[in-house]
């Protein structure tokens, strides 16, 4: 009887439809986003310190700690984080939604798919409904990698951001700074 009992308990856990939590990997994970300044020059920047996790039901929480930006210029970066993203009052911004376990648990290695799921971005006080068009690899049994197929395009507006892009434009002395930022995502999680 012992012996039936771990067969089965053995082959539930070997089920594609037994989904364990999956933990992001900040040191293979990527967030970019773009600013173009004086309407004609992009730069890329990143953030340094990534976190989250994918639930057994499927949702998705992922954590942007906003003092880890990365601009390449420290005092940009200083001012990114206390003029623009004022983290005093907001030290992360958060995404959350809902993927489709079966789908990933589904997967062979080296195999993928392409879905649209929507999520929700919390940044500076504010919540914001996006949709992300992304692909899924299955890396290994252990690890996934979710990449943006197209970038996420956010308006600073919507944010409440637009007056501090604003402040950064005059303190750095620039004619213009976009307030639409394109982002994309490379993010790896770990069983």
């Amino acid at each position: 009887m012992k012996k039936m009992c771990l067969i089965l308990l053995a082959m539930l856990v070997l089920t594609p439809s037994a989904f364990a939590q999956w933990e992001l990997l900040n040191d293979e994970s990527t967030l970019n986003f773009v600013s173009v300044k004086n309407s004609k020059v992009g730069e890329i920047h990143y953030f340094k310190k990534l976190s989250g996790v994918i639930e057994k039901n499927g949702a998705v929480s992922i954590n942007i700690d906003l003092s880890s930006v990365e601009t390449n210029i420290p005092i940009r970066n200083d001012r990114m984080k206390t003029i623009l993203f004022e983290i005093a009052d907001f030290a992360d911004a958060k995404i959350t939604g809902t993927v489709n376990v079966d789908d990933v648990s589904s997967l062979a290695v080296g195999g993928t798919y392409s879905d649209s799921i929507k999520l929700t971005l919390s940044l500076h006080g504010v919540s914001q409904d996006l949709n992300s068009d992304v692909q899924v690899t299955k890396l290994t049994q252990q690890s996934v990698l979710v990449t943006t197929l197209r970038p996420i395009l956010i308006n600073a507006e919507d944010f409440n951001l637009a007056d501090g892009i604003e402040k950064l434009r005059s303190v750095a002395g620039l004619s213009t700074i976009s307030t639409a930022v394109p982002v994309t995502y490379s993010l790896v999680f770990k069983k």
